[in-house]
This record gives structure tokens, C-alpha cells and sequence, in this order.
């Protein structure tokens, strides 16, 4: 907590004083940080919302408005240390006055309350850990279900869909990937599952512990808890041991990296549910049909994992602007009232920071490519 000490006066410096009058001497530009993992091993879930983010941010410079935005990115590389002093930057240095991100959830558990002792309204594009939202954090929110709806919904398609009746729960005893797993346990034991359990340390490059003792388990389906370099490591692993149970992970596996790790014939199958919508080639909603054009001529690569989540947060706090608040603690207040359709989802947050929004997505690899296969409770195996 030392480290948080004086923020809240250096977070007045930078327009987020109380009161929501932004008449009086309004800037022509006002800073938005982006912050999360651009250059770690898991970076690919976080460049795509950051991408995101920049479109919007640049769509609504286009249309010429009184009061600009500039977005300052802050690579914290998922280490909560870094997020913590990029975070005091922001504050002190940058002055911001809202941010998207932190990314992860080990990382928004220590920076957030920084932000929000300096009362600078940030929401996540992808922090999904159930505790975040009962700190009795003001500033904070998500545009993200948490686990505790995306876990049991994927366990209800392990047990559902997949008709696994022994499945075997592995976690990173990360803050997200044990969290996930966790929801994931609880609720397959309400389904009268027969689970298993299993932790492992994601950045050691032999598995063949867990892998043994899921071998032995003969389990129907694995749920990997955690990111996707491990989950490729894991799935490789498991495949070359022999094991062909139905392979399920979170959405921190949403991205082609869990392929390239696992090798495309290892990977092939495998089970990925987000509390996320990518668009895809069958996509047929003209708006959000648009956003993917308009993303993939900025970017040269089309939308993936959490880019229209991104969007969507920073088009929050833009719209918060765009109606004439440019202090912080203004557009917090205007970004608690959001009531809007974005391209993931109808942006909307409970009083805790929540949205309103709780659909989950399973995709699967199929062909060395992830494909949508619908909503949880809908979507069918073939």
C-alpha cells in the first residue's frame, strides 16, 4: 500500500478531481493508457485488444472532435511488479485520465488499487478472475464475464456436449488459471462428475508428472487452466504420451499460439471456451462485419482473441469524452452509465463494475485453425 501513497493528488493534477464540470478550461487532448502483456510469451491475447482499442481511439480522432485522445501504451509483460510501476507512471508522469486494461487479473489485483487511489477509471478487456469485483473498487469495471460464469459454463459443455463423466483439472496456480479451474471443478461436481485435480508450474518445459498422472486417470476430458504457452506445451506433451481425451482450456488458450507449440496434428480437436465473440468469415452482422474490415486494413491481420473487447472499452471512455467529460473522475461517472451495443457485446456494468453481458463461446481447432463452434449452450460437437 506505501506504493499508492500521494496518487490520489498526483491523479488530481490530471483532471480527476471530484466534481464533473469539465467547462471551465477543457483540454485539447486528453491521454487513455493501454496496459497489459505486448511482448510476453502470452502476449498474443493482448495485442489484439490493443489494437482494438487504437481503432477506436483513431475513428473517434477522425471525426474531428473538441477534445482529442491519445492512447499511451504500457507493456507490464503480465508481471504485477512492472504493472504496479507502470501504473504510477501513468498516474504521475503521463497523467491519464482512464485506462484499458490491466490485461490479466494477477496483474489488475496489484495495480488496480493504485488506479484507483488516484480515482482513474479503468475497465479490462480481459480480466476474468471472480474476486476483482469485490474489492468495493469505484473505478474499476470489465467488459469480460468473470470465471465464475465462463468455468461453469464450460463445464457444463464438458458434461453436456462432450458427455465427459471423468475429467481431470489441471491449473497453472496462476491468479486467472487457478481461478478458472477451480469453477471449473465446482461445477462438473455438480453435474456428477468424477474430477480429478492437478497443478503445474507453466514455465518448466517437462510436464511429464502431470502428464503421468493423467495418463493413469484415464480421464474422458482435461480442462487446462491457464495461458496458452503452457496449454501447447501440456497438449503436446499429453499427445505424445498417448493420451486422446478431449482437451478443454479458458480463454487464456484462445490463440493460434496453443497450435504452434502443440504442433497442428497435437492440437487438432482441442476445446477453447471465451467469454469472447471473433468474428469470423460466416460473421453476419453488417456492424460487426465492418469493425473486422476496418480492423484487418489497419492492422494487416484480422480481429482475434478480446480485439472487439478492446474496442469496446475504449469506445466507453470515448463516448464519455465525446459528451463532454474530461475529468476523470467525470468520465467514471459517465462510464458507469453506459447502456450501449458494442461489436462484442451490449455495454452495460452493474454497480460493481460487472457487465450485464454473460454469453460464452466454445471454439475449436480444427485443420491447424480455431473456428467458432457457437455458445455454450447451444453450440454441438460433430
Amino acid at each position: 500500500m506505501a506504493l499508492t501513497v500521494g496518487l490520489a493528488a498526483c491523479g488530481g493534477d490530471s483532471g480527476s478531481g471530484s466534481g464533473g464540470d469539465s467547462s471551465a478550461a477543457a483540454p485539447s487532448t486528453l491521454k487513455i493508457g493501454f496496459m497489459g502483456d505486448l511482448s510476453g510469451e502470452n502476449s498474443g491475447i493482448v495485442i489484439p485488444p490493443s489494437n482494438g482499442a487504437q481503432l477506436a481511439v483513431d475513428e473517434y480522432n477522425a471525426t474531428n472532435p473538441k477534445v482529442k485522445v491519445e492512447m499511451i501504451k504500457y507493456d507490464s509483460r503480465a508481471d504485477a511488479t512492472t504493472a504496479v510501476s507502470l501504473a504510477q507512471t501513468a498516474i504521475k508522469t503521463d497523467k491519464i485520465v482512464a485506462l484499458v486494461g490491466p490485461a490479466f487479473s494477477g496483474e489488475s489485483k496489484q495495480a488496480v488499487p493504485v488506479l484507483e487511489e488516484a480515482k482513474i477509471p479503468n475497465i479490462s478487456a480481459s480480466a476474468t478472475n471472480v474476486d476483482l469485483a469485490k474489492n468495493g473498487w469505484k473505478y474499476w469495471h470489465r467488459v469480460v464475464p468473470n470465471d465464475g460464469v465462463q468455468g461453469p459454463a464450460i463445464a457444463d459443455f464438458i458434461a453436456g456436449a462432450a458427455a465427459a463423466k471423468n475429467v481431470f483439472v489441471v491449473d497453472d496456480k496462476s491468479e486467472y488459471g487457478k481461478g478458472i479451474g477451480d469453477a471449473v471443478r465446482g461445477q462438473l461436481k455438480t453435474k456428477g462428475a468424477t474430477v480429478t485435480d492437478d497443478a503445474l508450474d507453466p514455465a518448466a518445459t517437462d510436464y511429464s508428472s502431470t502428464v503421468n498422472k493423467i495418463a493413469s486417470a484415464k480421464p474422458d476430458a482435461i480442462f487446462f487452466g491457464g495461458y496458452y504457452a503452457g496449454a501447447g506445451k501440456l497438449l503436446k506433451q499429453l499427445r505424445d504420451k498417448g493420451v486422446t481425451a478431449k482437451f478443454f482450456s479458458g480463454d487464456g488458450s484462445l490463440d493460434k499460439g496453443i497450435i504452434e507449440s502443440a504442433g497442428a496434428p497435437q492440437a487438432e480437436g482441442a476445446l477453447i471456451g471465451c467469454p469472447c465473440r471473433i468474428p469470423t468469415s460466416a460473421e453476419t452482422d453488417e456492424k460487426v462485419k465492418k469493425f473486422a474490415a476496418d480492423y484487418k486494413a489497419k492492422f494487416g491481420a484480422d480481429p482475434l482473441i478480446y480485439a472487439t473487447e478492446g474496442y469496446d472499452a475504449m469506445t466507453a471512455f470515448l463516448k464519455a469524452i465525446g459528451g463532454g467529460a474530461t475529468t476523470a473522475d467525470a468520465i467514471n461517472e459517465a462510464v458507469g452509465k453506459s447502456d450501449f451495443d458494442g461489436i462484442s457485446k451490449h455495454i452495460k456494468f452493474d454497480p460493481t463494475g460487472e457487465p450485464s453481458a454473460k454469453s460464452i463461446y466454445m471454439y475449436q481447432v480444427k485443420g491447424g485453425q480455431i473456428g467458432l463452434l457457437g455458445d455454450t449452450t447451444t453450440a454441438t460437437l460433430g
